[in-house]
Formats: structure tokens, C-alpha cells, sequence
């Protein structure tokens, strides 16, 4: 599908929306793929970190993920993330928990007012969903879609999970985010192997690099591709390159390139507030 200009959701966090995702939404769902800027980390997390896994300061972080909460129009504690373990468990949650019982899985569904279901990035790509039963109540999904992930299937159970809890298959419709794009992402010849042996297709989403012996990757694109092979007739893509961005985004290869001792990871949000 065409990728419409993605626009700031905020002059004071800046977040990201596209406009053909928004215009899916029922009402009572809000949702945000927020950058770097806005918020009150320093030094090499300077900006709106809202990693609770990353070694800034645990007040800090707590403080950006409460300015991400008022913008979406939820409450701090309702702000809901994952320890996230790059497979394709996918959780259907009914009551919020504490930071430091989060559980492992990279992704989650809810039907539930005044939850908020966040995903932590910085490179992988983050998939938001929603979609609406037969009586026209939302239900709402989120996935972290690393390469790993995306190959073993996590945008397909979540979509999956989704229609159990009762959203009508037509009716989804999923945004990925701003992840690394296609052309940052440089791998080893030997990297597409896994994806061809789940299909030969999935070639489409390698080329040469210009490093002899390596490859690019499109990431977003390959996701994409497995969410309306999955039959998600609303999928969009945000078109956002996280390493290639350094003013807007966290990037664990731009950290890793330079040797740093930590990274940022920025959050995508989609929350029902009804």
C-alpha cells in the first residue's frame, strides 16, 4: 500500500500518526509511535527514554512514560509494556501491572477501557492493531517485530489473539512504526536463510549491500507483507528509519556502531479510553 507523509502528534512529545490509520480508528481508541523529543532523560538517553529496561535513571523514565500516558489520555499506571524476548507470545490483558512484574511476551491484546498497551523500540519494529466485535466494541493489539519475531509469527498471533477475544477478521487493521529502514539495515549473507526456508517469496526483501558477502534488509517492508498475507486489508507502514534519524529516534545499531555503554528506546501506544 502507499505510504501517506507521516505528521508530529505533538508539539510538545514528539509522537508520529499516519493519517490513513487514523482515519480506520473507532471512537475511544487513541494511539501514538512517540520519538525521542519531549522528554526529561540526559546524556546519552537524553530525550523521552521510556525504557525501563535501560540503565537511566528509574524516576526518569517514569516521568517520560507519565507524559506519554497524559498525552494518550490514560492514567501512568495503566501504561502497560512487556519484557520483551523477540519470539511471538501474544497476551491478552485484563488488569494492568507493576514495572517490575511485566511479563516476558512481545505482544498483547485488550479489551479493556483505560488500558494502554506499549511497545519499546529501537530499531525493531512496532506493530499497533485494533479492530471491532460484532456489536461494534474495540479491541486493540500490539507486537514487537524484530526479525526474529516477525519470522516466527508474532503479527499473526496477534491478529490471531485479537479475532478469540472477538474483533471481526475483516475489520482489522494494523500501523508499523518507525523501525530500522531498508537502507540501514545490513546483514550477513546467511541471514536470509531462515526466511527462505518458511518461503522462497521472502527474497524479495534482500538485496546486495555494497559490503561484499552482505546483504540489506527490508524490515518493515517483510512485515508488512506477512500482515496481508495474514489477511489484514488495512496494513500501513509509517516509513520511518530509526538508525538513519538520529534527531527523532533511539537506534540500538547507531549505539552499537559507536560503542556506548546503553540506548534510548522509544514507545508506540495504542490505548483504548473510552
Amino acid at each position: 500500500m502507499t505510504k501517506p507523509s507521516a505528521r508530529p502528534a505533538s508539539d510538545e512529545i514528539q509522537g508520529f500518526t499516519h493519517d490513513a490509520f487514523s482515519k480506520t480508528l473507532p471512537r475511544g481508541i487513541a494511539y501514538g509511535f512517540f520519538g525521542r523529543k519531549g522528554g526529561v532523560s540526559e546524556g546519552i538517553f537524553k530525550g523521552l527514554n521510556c525504557g525501563q529496561g535501560s540503565n537511566d535513571d528509574p524516576e526518569t523514565v517514569a516521568k517520560n512514560r507519565s507524559l506519554v500516558a497524559g498525552k494518550i489520555g490514560i492514567t501512568p499506571e495503566n501504561l502497560l509494556s512487556l519484557y520483551q524476548v523477540h519470539g511471538n507470545a501474544c497476551l491478552t490483558v485484563e488488569t494492568p501491572w507493576l514495572p517490575k512484574d511485566r511479563p516476558n511476551a512481545d505482544a498483547m491484546v485488550t479489551d479493556r477501557p483505560g488500558l494502554g498497551l506499549g511497545i519499546l523500540v529501537a530499531d525493531c519494529a512496532p506493530v499497533l492493531f485494533h479492530g471491532t466485535k460484532a456489536d461494534g466494541s474495540p479491541v486493540i493489539g500490539a507486537a514487537h517485530a524484530g526479525w526474529k519475531g516477525a519470522v516466527s509469527g508474532v503479527l499473526e498471533q496477534t491478529a490471531k489473539t485479537m479475532i478469540e477475544r472477538g474483533a471481526e477478521p475483516q475489520t482489522l487493521a494494523a500501523c508499523i512504526g518507525p523501525c530500522i529502514g531498508p537502507q540501514s539495515y545490513e546483514v550477513s549473507a546467511d541471514f536470509d536463510k531462515p526466511f527462505l526456508e518458511q518461503d522462497a517469496g521472502a527474497d524479495r526483501f534482500f538485496r546486495p549491500a555494497q559490503k561484499f558477502g552482505h546483504l540489506m534488509f527490508d524490515l518493515p517492508a517483510y512485515c508488512l507483507w506477512r500482515l496481508e498475507s495474514a489477511g489484514i486489508q488495512f496494513a500501513f507502514d509509517l516509513g520511518r528509519d530509526t538508525f538513519a534519524d538520529e534527531v527523532n529516534f533511539y537506534s540500538y545499531r547507531r549505539t552499537t556502531h559507536r560503542k556506548e555503554a546503553d540506548y534510548g528506546r522509544q514507545i508506540a501506544v495504542i490505548a483504548l479510553t473510552l
